[in-house]
């Protein structure tokens, strides 16, 4: 089993910048991927990054440029630093991760984003 929190949400001004985390926690030794989704009022649920257990990572175009993913030297915390942010980027932030077929996700946190 693997368990994921995630903290740094809030609301912020466009242009700004947030940092997310992700503490993870359980059999993370065996995780194939960490990453982040996000969901907006209304819509899917859709990927914002990825990074798999041997450091490829991939971004959602949106994001290129602006969003960085990175795990912490212990591997146990993902993040995902925010910068120039859009009115767009508002949403439900989501840590996700695989460990064979399982998928786990944690509880989200809010991203607001004011023009």
């Amino acid at each position: 089993q693997v368990a994921l929190v995630e903290s740094g949400g809030g609301l912020v001004q466009a242009g700004g910048s947030l940092t997310l985390s992700c503490a993870a926690s359980g059999d993370i030794s065996s995780v194939n991927r960490m990453g982040w989704y996000r969901q907006a009022p209304g819509k899917q649920r859709e990927l914002v990054a990825i990074m798999t257990s041997v450091g490829a990572i991939v971004y959602q175009d949106s994001v290129k440029g602006r969003f960085t993913i990175a795990r912490g030297n212990a591997g146990s915390t993902l993040y995902l630093q925010m910068n120039s942010l859009k009115s767009d980027d508002t949403g439900v932030y989501y840590c996700y991760a695989t460990r064979s077929v399982r998928v786990y996700w944690g509880q989200g946190t809010q991203v607001t984003v004011s023009s």
